[in-house]
C-alpha cells in the first residue's frame, strides 16, 4: 500500500471531550486533514517538543529518545496503519543500521516520538478516506469510504432532528472553533444520510 505523508497542522483543546485535545494532521501537498483525539499528557509532550521547550526533568518520550540513541537506534518513521471503531493504530519503525523493527504504539505516543526524532509521519489512503476531512477553499467536503470499509457507529442523536443545511452550517462552525470531534460526528451523520 502506498503511504501518504502527514504533517502536524494543529493541536487544540477539545471542546467536546473534557481533558482531551484534538491533534490535526494534514496531508503533505494535499488538502485533507486527519483529526485525532488524544490525551492531555500526550498533547503536552507533542507541544513541548514542537515549541522546543525544555522540561526540568525528561518526559517519558524524551527518556525513550535518550535510551534508543544511547544504543544507536534511530526512529526512521511513524505509520498510522489502521482505524478500528474510532481508534487509530500506530507503529514506530526503528533500526540500528543492521536490522529494523516495527513497534506497536498508541498513535499519540508514536507522534510524540516522531517529533523528537524529526522523522516522517505516514498513513494510508483508506484511513484518510474513512476519517479525513477535505478542505476546499473555505468549504469542507467529506471523504467517502473506500469500497468495503464501514464507518464506525457513532451516536449522533442530537443531530437527527437537523436538516442537511443546518448540519453543514454547524460543521463549518465546529471546524472554525477547532471542535474536531464534533465535526467528525456531524460528518458521519451527513454521510449516513447520503447512504440511506
Amino acid at each position: 500500500m502506498k503511504k501518504i505523508k502527514l504533517d502536524i497542522v494543529g493541536l487544540s483543546y477539545s471542546q467536546t471531550q473534557s481533558g482531551a485535545y484534538a491533534l490535526v494532521l494534514g496531508e503533505v501537498n494535499g488538502r485533507r486533514r486527519l483529526p485525532i483525539i488524544i490525551g492531555g499528557f500526550e498533547a503536552q509532550a507533542i507541544a513541548i517538543e514542537i515549541e522546543k521547550m525544555t522540561p526540568s526533568r525528561p518526559l517519558t518520550h524524551d527518556l525513550f529518545k535518550s535510551l534508543t540513541s544511547s544504543f544507536g537506534i534511530q526512529v526512521t518513521e511513524v505509520i498510522i496503519y489502521n482505524l478500528v471503531e474510532g481508534i487509530f493504530y500506530g507503529k514506530i519503525i526503528c533500526g540500528d543500521g543492521k536490522r529494523s523493527a516495527e513497534i506497536d504504539a498508541r498513535t499519540s505516543d508514536a507522534i510524540a516520538i516522531a517529533v523528537r526524532f524529526n522523522c516522517p509521519i505516514y498513513t494510508y489512503e483508506f484511513i484518510l478516506a474513512k476519517a479525513g476531512i477535505m478542505i476546499e477553499g473555505n468549504d469542507f467536503v467529506f471523504l467517502e469510504n473506500t469500497e468495503g470499509i464501514e464507518k464506525p457507529a457513532v451516536p449522533n442523536s442530537s443531530f437527527n432532528s437537523l436538516t442537511n443545511d443546518q448540519l453543514k452550517e454547524q460543521l463549518k462552525t465546529a471546524l472554525s472553533e477547532e471542535a474536531y470531534e464534533k465535526a467528525a460526528k456531524i460528518r458521519d451523520e451527513l454521510s449516513k444520510r447520503k447512504t440511506s
